[in-house]
């Protein structure tokens, strides 16, 4: 079931999200309805948050797969970073110019509870930290200090570069 994605400036998307105590059939039905959603949007990446749970759940895919992270945490982060324009399904028509660290090393649990480390550079490591900023209420234009380099985009360009995190 594809489920409705928050727009800014709904607060649930600014606030903390809380950890999941245990990952039961509610978080596989949430998996699977996040994953429908985020490849109708189009999209890579969707948090819980954005879809209303103020939990620690993301899903991704850029192309290789679909999977869900649940209680992800970044451990550690490169010195060498990286640029991508990002937008966001929460913030239709806006990118913007984002600098991150070019490699994370992820800790979280899978579908299934079972833990996982995902060790991701390149597009996939902004991809991770966009979503993991999500749980913590931070949007992607909170890590541009020049606000004049966030630019509208058209309907037909979103649907154009189809890399909606």
């Amino acid at each position: 079931m594809r489920l409705k994605i928050i727009q800014l400036p709904n607060p649930i998307l600014r606030k903390k999200a809380k950890s999941i105590a245990k990952v039961d059939a509610r978080i596989h039905k949430l998996i699977g309805n996040m994953i429908e959603t985020l490849h109708a949007a189009p999209g890579v990446g969707l948090a819980a948050p954005q879809v209303g749970e103020s939990i620690r759940l993301i899903v991704i895919d850029i192309g290789e797969g679909a999977f869900a992270v649940v209680n992800p945490k970044i451990k550690k982060r490169s010195r060498a970073t990286q640029t991508f324009d990002e937008g966001c399904l929460s913030m239709l028509g806006l990118v913007g110019t984002v600098i991150r660290p070019s490699k994370v090393t992820v800790e979280g649990l899978d579908k299934n509870g079972e833990k996982i480390t995902i060790e991701a550079e390149g597009f996939l490591a902004t991809v991770l930290q966009h979503e993991i900023d999500h749980l913590d209420g931070i949007m992607f234009v909170d890590h541009i200090e020049d606000k004049s380099l966030i630019r509208l985009v058209t309907k037909k360009e979103e649907e154009d570069k189809q890399e909606l995190i």
